[in-house]
């Protein structure tokens, strides 16, 4: 029976480290995560002029303004692992005085993103790809005009880097997007950017009116829900466990995993409910459970793509058959993913089927292990 507090959710630290850089003075967070990706942000912003200050405690950031950076010509930006960095920053820079250069690792350089300069080259940015990936440069434009973009493969990191493009862009931006994430949105309203956001069934229609001045803010960064996701899982899958995880991100667009293994069986509830900076918050209370398989449709995809391979292993020690559906995107993130579950638990002699999209799992309790 332990209580515990997972550090800070790592697409709330990225975003608030971009958008603290576009405020007009000093921004500062609480509980941001020092993971590598949000590191190689703060190392991206200060080569792009920006003066950061981070400890133990907090992270402060000095904003220059919208489209305020001030740095060398001809720079070199390293994204590391992070598709989120490498995307999102492209929005901002569709707006660069001279010609940046984008690189990442191995795994980043074979990633599509294409998805993200397509729509940027509408603003005005000129952007070289290597046949559609990293490295590439990008060279804003003097004229930036806002654009009208369907978004429908519904990537937030797509839709993110138009809404950041917009931003430093006078006029009306109109993004018809398909359903993800919407930590930006709650970000930009929480800002008070003018933004208006009209959910419809299968699309949000995204409104975002340029060259507003942001007040430097401060934050305090919410627990991250992928992080809990294993510990969550673990706790439900070990006899006579309780545990609760403290101040956890529970924005209804990230709880598709709690959703499933609730109808699973799990014993899982969120406690002390509120709001941090527009986000939904609360704590997370989890305990010993007995799990059955279950079909999961592909409506839950977006709101637990990182969490489908924590949610393979409890399948793989549930009762009978999980069948996850529309899980295509998974082939395209840092690893197959799908492909990398079935080897893997297949190795620990579990049965598994997989097709393009989709994945099952056939339940059994003695799991080997020793592989």
């Amino acid at each position: 029976n332990k209580t515990i507090e997972i550090e800070g959710d790592k697409s709330l630290s990225i975003r608030w480290a971009l958008l603290a850089s576009q405020a007009i003075g000093k921004s500062t967070s609480t509980n941001l995560l020092k993971s590598q990706d949000v590191l190689n942000t703060i190392d991206c912003l200060r080569k792009l002029g920006v003066k950061i200050i981070l400890n133990k405690e907090k992270c402060e950031i000095f904003g220059l303004g919208i489209n305020g950076f001030n740095y060398k010509k001809n720079i070199t930006l390293n994204a590391g692992n992070s598709g989120t960095l490498a995307r999102l920053i492209m929005g901002l820079l569709a707006h660069s005085k001279s010609k940046i250069k984008i690189i990442g690792d191995n795994s980043l350089s074979k990633r599509d993103f294409l998805r993200v300069s397509k729509p940027l080259e509408k603003f005005g940015a000129t952007i070289k790809t290597n046949y559609g990936k990293l490295p590439l440069t990008i060279l804003g434009s003097k004229n930036p005009r806002p654009i009208k973009y369907i978004e429908d493969r519904g990537s937030a990191q797509c839709k993110s880097a138009i809404m950041l493009a917009a931003l430093n862009t006078k006029g009306e931006t109109i993004i018809k997007a398909k359903k993800s994430r919407d930590h930006s949105e709650l970000l930009f309203k929480y800002l008070g950017i003018p933004i208006k956001v009209n959910k419809k069934t299968n699309h949000d229609l995204i409104t975002i009116n340029g060259k507003t001045k942001i007040t430097s803010f401060n934050y305090k960064i919410p627990s991250d829900i992928s992080s809990s996701a294993f510990f969550i899982a673990l706790t439900a899958l070990t006899k006579n466990s309780k545990l609760r995880i403290k101040n956890v991100n529970v924005n209804p667009s990230r709880i598709g995993l709690i959703k499933i293994l609730k109808k699973m069986g799990g014993k899982i509830s969120i406690k002390n409910k509120g709001i941090e900076g527009n986000e939904q918050i609360g704590d997370i209370e989890v305990k010993s459970s007995k799990l059955n398989g279950v079909k999961v449709p592909k409506k839950y995809s977006a709101s637990m793509i990182d969490e489908y391979p924590i949610l393979c292993v409890a399948a793989s020690i549930a009762k009978g058959k999980t069948k996850m559906l529309g899980i295509e995107e998974l082939r395209f993130k840092e690893s197959d993913r799908i492909k990398v579950m079935s080897d893997g638990l297949k190795l620990a002699g579990i049965k598994t089927h997989e097709e393009s999209d989709s994945l099952e799992i056939e339940g059994k309790f003695n799991v080997k292990g020793g592989i």
